[in-house]
């Protein structure tokens, strides 16, 4: 078919345009579903506990994402400033997940145990006290306690999407979030932020 014609017509251009992202789409993105190391949880992942569960969700909410990736590149300066690279597997009960390449501030997905829960908190309230040189905001309106039924709430919704909570799961995570403010569930969020499988030499 001549180029012309195609150009001349844009429903005809629009189709062929349309056929060909479809087409390249599934070839991209349907062999992902049937690949292991991507839809198996890699080692020691497992399913974000209600407190985890309701701080990523704060997360979420107050744009941390738009600063900060959690996807470490296999790049040796990467590998050795934050630790092992991220592993698609990592991600399964992620929903949406974090990955990305954006970084106005460092990266978070090994962030978990290389600081105190106290720090996060002085931190999260006003990075300057901990960091002078950071320009990220301070968090400080997170006091507000966590509302134990729209937790339990998302479990149920996210165990319909293939995410594998328990009864017991859920039915323990009224008493395991109550007490507990915004603030402490996105340390606990933070916390859990690390490699858990074993580093292979």
């Amino acid at each position: 078919m001549d180029h012309e014609v195609i150009e001349k017509r844009a429903w005809l251009m629009g189709t062929l345009i349309a056929i060909v992202i479809s087409v390249g789409g599934l070839v991209e993105i349907v062999p992902l579903y049937f690949q292991a190391s991507v839809i198996a949880p890699a080692p020691g992942i497992k399913p974000y506990g209600p407190l985890e569960l309701a701080g990523r969700d704060v997360y979420i909410r107050e744009g941390c994402h738009l600063c900060h990736t959690q996807m470490v590149r296999p790049l040796q300066a990467e590998v050795e400033r934050y630790g092992h690279y991220s592993l698609a597997g990592e991600a399964v009960y992620d929903h949406p997940f974090q990955f990305g390449s954006k970084r106005t501030g460092p990266d978070l997905a090994r962030v978990g145990g290389r600081y105190s829960d106290e720090w996060h908190r002085i931190h999260l309230n006003n990075p300057r006290d901990v960091v002078p040189e950071s320009n990220m905001p301070a968090f400080t309106w997170l006091g507000d306690a966590l509302d134990p039924a729209e937790v339990v709430s998302k479990m149920h919704a996210l165990r319909r999407i293939g995410v594998p909570y328990t009864d017991a799961d859920i039915g323990s995570a009224p008493a395991r979030v109550a007490g507990h403010t915004e603030l402490d569930a996105l340390v606990a969020y933070l916390q859990g932020l690390k490699f858990h499988g074993e580093v292979t030499p």
